[in-house]
């Protein structure tokens, strides 16, 4: 888990106190990593190893001081990966070309439950854990 598992000082805890390997971002973000409302989900595989569940999305916002890489290249969007490996349970209902989404990460039914509302599309999985599995930034245009 990220180095914040266990909350401090009443601390509410952040999807990345749920996820492995989410160190990195916590660090881009300044420890203030974005809430996973309004979240562009651009894809929803499943993996026979593991069995696996990946998400992949972009987050609401960029960060306010970026890595230097990405501020060179103009960069306006950070998109992640989130694999939730050991999947007990998985259903999907619809999708669309641009759902926007909330996702919600919470310990319970013997792993991590995992669900991604909007009107256009509907995720329930259950699974042992999540990692990061892959975080990048890109120039996203406005058409």
């Amino acid at each position: 888990m990220s180095e914040s598992r266990v909350p401090t000082g009443g601390r509410h805890m952040a999807w990345t106190d749920h996820v492995f390997r989410s160190t990195g971002l916590v660090k881009i973000y300044g420890g203030e990593v974005p809430p996973l409302r309004g979240v562009h989900l651009h894809a929803v595989d499943l993996h026979r190893g593991g069995p696996t569940l990946s998400l992949r999305f972009n987050l609401a916002r960029y960060p306010a001081d970026p890595p230097h890489k990405w501020a060179a290249q103009g960069y306006n969007r950070v998109q992640v990966t989130l694999a939730v490996s050991g999947i007990d349970s998985c259903s999907i209902e619809g999708f669309g070309l641009d759902p926007v989404v909330d996702i919600d990460l919470e310990p319970g039914d013997g792993g991590l439950v995992v669900s991604v509302d909007s009107d256009d599309v509907r995720v329930r999985a259950v699974g042992q854990s999540a990692s990061l599995a892959r975080m990048s930034a890109y120039l996203q245009g406005d058409g």
